[in-house]
C-alpha cells in the first residue's frame, strides 16, 4: 500500500495536539478523518474545536467529518461509529489517542479524577476499538494503535501517579491482549510512545508550561511514526510497543530529528515510561531530569 488514499481512519481526541495531527498527516495522503472529541464549541484556554479540526482536515487534502463523542459514554461511541461508516462507508484505522491525565499521588488524587482517568484511558480505549471491529474485519490493511507506552514494570514509572500510570498502561495491556486475540483477524493492534515530551496542551496547562513547551517535540514526530505503523502489512506487524524516533530511525530510516524539535536551542525533555534499554538513535540528547527541575 502507497499512501493512505481512500483510507478511513477515526481518531479520538483529535480536536487538537496529537489526534489532529495524526489526522493532518493521514489527510495529505488523501485519507478520510473521523474527528472524535468533545470539544464542539471554543474553550477559554483550549485551541481547536472538532470543527476546526475537520477544516484543518480539508485544507490538508483530506474528507473529515467531525463528531462531538465523549469515550466514556458507549451510546455516544456507537453513534460515532455508524456517522463515520455512513459517511465514508467504512473504518480502516482506529486510532485511539484519548487520554485524561493526573500526575498525582494516591493520596492526592480525587476519586472523581481516578474514575476519569481509567474510564477514559483504559476502558474508553477498548469500548472504541470494540464498537469499530465489525467495520475492521472487513477493512483490507487494518490497524487498531494506541498512543500508550511499552509495559515496563518499574517502580519508578507508578510512583507519585499511580491511578494514572495504571490506566494508561491499561491502554498498553490491551494492545498485549488484542493483538493475539484479533490475529486470526488480520488486524493489527500496536502502541506507539514519545520518546520526548509532546508540545500540547497536556504540557502547556498541566506539566510543565513555557520551558517544558521550548524542551518538546512537535506533534509531528508521532504523526510521521504513525503514518509509518499505518504502511506496515497488518497480518504481520502487530503488538509492537514502539517508541516515536527509534522506529522512524529503524523503520523508516530517518536520521536527522532537528526538524521536530519546538526550539532548537533547547535540550529535549524526556517522557515518561521509555525503557532505558531503548535508546535514541544516533546524534538525539535527551536532557537530564536534573535540568526539568
Amino acid at each position: 500500500m502507497a499512501d493512505l488514499n481512500g483510507k478511513t481512519l477515526l481518531i479520538t481526541g483529535a480536536s487538537r495536539g496529537i489526534g489532529l495531527s495524526i489526522g493532518l498527516r493521514a489527510a495529505r495522503d488523501g485519507a478520510n478523518v473521523a474527528i472524535l472529541a468533545k470539544t464542539a464549541e471554543p474553550h477559554a484556554k483550549l485551541e481547536g474545536t472538532i470543527h476546526t479540526a475537520a477544516k484543518a482536515i480539508e485544507d490538508a487534502g483530506g474528507k473529515a467529518v467531525a463528531v462531538q463523542c465523549d469515550i466514556r459514554d458507549e451510546d455516544q461511541i456507537a453513534a460515532a461509529v455508524a456517522k463515520t461508516v455512513e459517511t465514508f462507508g467504512g473504518i480502516d484505522i482506529c486510532v485511539n489517542n484519548a487520554s485524561a491525565i493526573s500526575l498525582s499521588t494516591l493520596a492526592d488524587t480525587d476519586p472523581k479524577r481516578i474514575d476519569l482517568m481509567f474510564a477514559i484511558n483504559a476502558r474508553g480505549t477498548m469500548l472504541v476499538t470494540k464498537a469499530c471491529l465489525p467495520h475492521l474485519k472487513a477493512a483490507s490493511n487494518p490497524h487498531v494503535l494506541m498512543l500508550s507506552p511499552p509495559l515496563d514494570m518499574k517502580p519508578q514509572w507508578f510512583s507519585g501517579h499511580v491511578a494514572y500510570s495504571i490506566a494508561k498502561y491499561g491502554m498498553s495491556l490491551a494492545v498485549l491482549g488484542l493483538a493475539d486475540e484479533l490475529n486470526g483477524d488480520g488486524i493489527a493492534v500496536n502502541a506507539l510512545w514519545p520518546r520526548t515530551t509532546i508540545a500540547t496542551a497536556a504540557i502547556e496547562h498541566i506539566l510543565g508550561g513555557d520551558k517544558l513547551m521550548r524542551m518538546s517535540r512537535k506533534p509531528d514526530i508521532l504523526a510521521d511514526a504513525a503514518h509509518l505503523v499505518f504502511m506496515q502489512n497488518a497480518k504481520e506487524f502487530s503488538g509492537n510497543f514502539l517508541i516515536d524516533d527509534t522506529f522512524l530511525n529503524t523503520v523508516g530510516g530517518i536520521t536527522d530529528f532537528e526538524a521536530y524539535k519546538v526550539d532548537p536551542s533547547m535540550p529535549l525533555a524526556p517522557d515518561f515510561f521509555v525503557p532505558e534499554e531503548i535508546r535514541p538513535p544516533k546524534g538525539v540528547q535527551i536532557a537530564p531530569l536534573s535540568m526539568l527541575r
